[in-house]
């Protein structure tokens, strides 16, 4: 399942970001990539000793908490902590998955990658190329969503980032564990609650508004994994 959440950050956020990073180190971007990932990957990306990077994934989480739409389509149970990417003109990452399973940083643990997620610090204007190419069993699909949104996608789904030809493109990107292991599920209960929304919107007093809640808590019970 693929979802485009808009205004996860404000124009006032995603201009304060970008001061931010404009005054930040850039890396290789391959120091966070597997073994296969770094023979096609060709970006820059912000450090893990990067003072700025505390603020910025504060930044990001607080905004991420504030999404009803992040909470139901992801049903989070952890959030690896946001990473910042930029792709000046020339640079790509080629087709890959993303690693299964991650190490928090400061060793906190593991976090399984159900989810991948990429929250866009650009206007699509700014650049040419740079699409997000998201594989599925529909085909390919691209994406290049304005400043401040961003998409979810199962992690498990083979992508990449197209060339960039003209410009720079900015992003915060990361991964999500679910309480929902299964896509499929999730999916299922992610349609389910945008139709509880629906018919609580129109008929807010109507029976059913109860009953279609008792199946989306009964089924996440079913489910989870916490």
């Amino acid at each position: 399942m693929q979802i485009h959440i808009p205004d996860v950050l404000s124009t006032e956020q995603v201009a304060h970001c970008r001061a931010v990073l404009e005054a930040a180190r850039w890396v290789d971007g391959r120091v966070t990539a597997g073994h296969q990932s770094a023979k096609t990957k060709n970006n820059l990306q912000i450090p893990e000793t990067a003072p700025e990077l505390a603020e910025l994934r504060g930044i990001v989480l607080r905004a991420l908490d504030a999404s009803p739409l992040f909470m139901s389509a992801t049903l989070p149970s952890q959030v690896f902590p946001p990473l910042f990417n930029r792709y000046d003109a020339g640079m790509r990452f080629g087709a890959h998955v993303d690693n299964a399973v991650r190490p928090l940083p400061g060793g906190g643990g593991r976090i399984r990658t159900d989810i991948s997620a990429t929250l866009f610090l650009s206007e699509p204007e700014e650049y040419d190329g740079g699409e997000l190419m998201i594989e599925d069993t529909y085909g390919a699909h691209s994406v290049k969503l304005p400043a401040g949104h961003m998409v979810v996608y199962p992690a498990s789904s083979l992508h990449q980032v197209t060339p960039i030809t003209r410009g720079s493109r900015w992003a915060s990107f990361f991964w999500i564990q679910s309480i929902i292991r299964d896509d499929a599920a999730r999916t299922t209960l992610f349609d389910l609650d945008m139709a509880i929304n629906g018919v609580a919107a129109d008929l807010p007093d109507h029976p059913s508004v109860v009953s279609l809640t008792n199946c989306y808590h009964n089924l996440i019970r079913r489910w989870a994994e916490v």
